[in-house]
């Protein structure tokens, strides 16, 4: 949203911009005018890459939860909980005492704890400095359990940094895959969510995206094909992805 259609909304009354878009659409104000949108390669029923630019370079989804995990870099210390694989872990962390990964079933050479977070009891409380918990919130049908055995076995002080998916293409289907994809979140979800669990000092959302990356990633463009300043440009409108920085109470 531009300064003036900010200043439009806190100052014109609804009935006044309501109007003023009718007049628009009367008289073919718009720009580009209406119905002279060239949509050039996006011109398409599929997507440029059905699986989400992997195969064109860094998804642009990715490059969003490293640039997160990057300024939250410092929090990824002491003993750190990844799932699937210590990958960000090895990446981003510092002074990592025991790095530990968690797996949904048996199988996995690189987990070091099987189990399901909504049901994960064999887990100690107040067991881990760091969670990195990366694009899986959405795969979880009862969110809100796994929420809170992310707050009890993080540590007094300790971070769980949490991503999600927001504008995405379906990535998961029962059936065709080993689980499905129940939720996209928005910050505003999210942070309701985290507030039912974490005091609310101890809550930072944000969200990664605007129009045009969040365009390129449904066509599945990867990252190197946008510039810098069109990849980290952010609108709240168009959250790409969510992310949550949650720190547990009494450190």
């Amino acid at each position: 949203m531009t300064f003036v259609q900010t200043m439009a909304r806190k100052i014109l009354p609804e009935s006044t911009r309501r109007w003023i878009t009718l007049q628009r659409q009367k008289h073919r104000l718009q720009w580009p005018r209406a119905g002279s949108v060239d949509f050039g390669d996006f011109d398409r029923l599929s997507p440029v890459s059905n699986i989400f630019g992997f195969d064109r370079g860094q998804a642009i989804d990715r490059y969003y939860i490293e640039a997160f995990l990057r300024e939250n870099r410092t929090d990824i210390t002491g003993r750190c909980l990844e799932l699937g694989d210590p990958a960000y872990i090895e990446k981003f962390g510092h002074g990592v005492t025991q790095p530990d990964v968690l797996h949904y079933v048996e199988g996995n050479p690189q987990a070091t704890i099987v189990g399901d977070l909504t049901d994960a009891p064999h887990i100690p409380d107040n067991s881990f400095d760091c969670i990195i918990f990366t694009q899986t919130i959405q795969m979880i049908y009862e969110p809100r359990a796994a929420f809170e055995t992310l707050h009890r076995i993080l540590k007094p002080g300790g971070v769980a940094l949490v991503t999600s998916a927001g504008i995405a293409k379906i990535g998961r289907r029962l059936g065709r895959d080993d689980w499905g994809e129940y939720w996209h979140f928005t910050t505003q979800s999210l942070n309701a969510m985290a507030h039912e669990f974490w005091a609310p000092d101890g809550i930072t959302i944000h969200s990664y995206g605007n129009v045009m990356s969040a365009c390129a990633f449904l066509q599945g463009l990867a990252a190197e094909e946008l510039l810098p300043a069109q990849l980290d440009h952010r609108d709240e409108d168009f959250e790409v992805i969510v992310t949550a920085r949650l720190q547990k109470e009494g450190a």
